[in-house]
């Protein structure tokens, strides 16, 4: 592993591998080499992972269903309970996909994890908790082997291993020899004679046998390892509070701004809304100064309506053009005066309410009226004092 550090238990002693790194871990036991350690991360960018003991850690696959594979989270604790011992509460499950229908499956006491959790809380975040077999370099056909003085290291598929004492070693590789012989058993160790004493006469022709420890398989191993210990409520978190310290300041700034930006806009907001009621005040006091009935929707369409309707267009006859032609031929007409003029806009028609000399001036009136070429009819007239009073509707032609 090219850019992954590795943190690793050694005689309950905390040490770390740094990637290309020689025979020896560096130690984590004390403040001193805490702090050296967070300053190389920080300094070359390295990222770093937690090896989880794999004698602390179940590894093995298993084929699902679509059906179950939707609901795979809550449903794995009840697929595998029947293959364990343990009650399903206790544990921590954690999953990856290996193909369309088969997952690599991890399993670790709750206990065990919270352990971890304090034991790694004085180091930098680690992201990464990855089973320990599984960052052994590994190829299909292959079976991995890091022997130490107490425990072996075992890797027998992309996400299968275990960690065990040496001498229950014999026994396990000729069980899963039966089932499914690998093509090579690569194994690291010290001692030669001593460590191929190890593997069942059925594989020694298998066998590569390598010096070096773990610090030369990691060497080897790759950089992706899909199976994170660090899933549901053990899963990474941001660091806000690490987050707020540093832009607690800058955030406080942007809340003032806000705050103030937010006030001045609520200011503005009042005094327009206090210029748009006087604003429509005016204007619905100068609409019922041209108009002061009816209802009031839209004022300037409204009033537009009003004024077309007066001004007539140019085949109607309108307000303003009626009474040009009337009021053109009753000016040729003296002793004849208008007393009165309703208008209606709907029939486009106006009633004159004149008084004249006699019932003949009435009369040339409205002929005159007609000659124009106005719609002219005489609605009413009656005698008034030394004249006469009548009501003529004049409308288009």
């Amino acid at each position: 592993m090219q850019n992954l550090a590795v943190v690793r238990l050694l005689d309950d002693v905390l040490a770390w591998y740094p990637p290309g790194a020689g025979e020896q871990p560096r130690l984590l036991d004390s403040p001193e080499a805490v702090a050296r350690f967070r300053e190389t991360l920080k300094g070359s960018r390295l990222q770093a992972c937690f090896a989880a003991p794999g004698t602390e850690v179940r590894l093995l696959q298993l084929t699902v269903s679509p059906e179950e594979k939707k609901h795979l989270q809550q449903a794995l604790p009840f697929l595998l309970e029947e293959q364990l011992a343990e009650d399903i509460e206790q544990l921590h499950f954690a999953t990856c996909p290996l193909d369309k229908n088969t997952f690599g499956v991890a399993l670790c006491r709750n206990t065990t994890m919270a352990a971890w959790e304090d034991l790694l809380a004085d180091l930098p975040d680690l992201p990464q908790w990855l089973p320990e077999p599984l960052l052994l370099p590994w190829q299909p056909g292959e079976w991995c082997l890091v022997l130490a003085a107490d425990a072996v290291i075992v890797r027998s598929g992309k996400c299968e291993g275990y960690t065990v004492e040496p001498e229950l070693l014999p026994m396990l590789l000729a069980a899963a020899a039966e089932d499914a012989p690998p093509q090579v058993v690569v194994v690291y160790g010290s001692d030669q004679e001593r460590d191929l004493a190890l593997i069942p006469a059925s594989l020694q022709d298998r066998v590569q046998w390598r010096q070096g420890n773990l610090c030369s398989a990691l060497m080897l191993a790759q950089d992706e390892h899909p199976l994170n210990l660090r899933q549901g409520p053990y899963a990474a978190r941001l660091p806000l509070a690490r987050w707020w310290q540093q832009w607690r300041v800058a955030a406080a700034v942007l809340g003032v701004a806000f705050a103030l930006q937010l006030a001045a806009t609520w200011a503005d907001y009042r005094a327009l809304s206090r210029e748009n009621l006087a604003l429509r005040a005016a204007i619905e006091s100068s609409y019922r100064q041209a108009m002061p009935e009816g209802a009031l929707v839209d004022a300037e369409r409204q009033l537009r309506r009003q004024l077309d309707g007066l001004r007539g267009g140019a085949g109607g006859g309108g307000f303003v053009r009626l009474l040009e032609q009337a009021g053109s031929i009753i000016a040729q007409r003296p002793g004849t005066s208008v007393v009165s003029i309703n208008y209606s806009q709907r029939g486009g028609e106006m009633r004159l309410n004149i008084v004249a000399r006699d019932f003949a001036a009435v009369e040339q009136l409205r002929a005159g009226l007609a000659g124009a070429g106005l719609a002219a009819v005489m609605e009413s007239s009656s005698a008034q004092g030394d004249g006469v009073r009548a009501r003529i509707r004049v409308g288009g032609a």
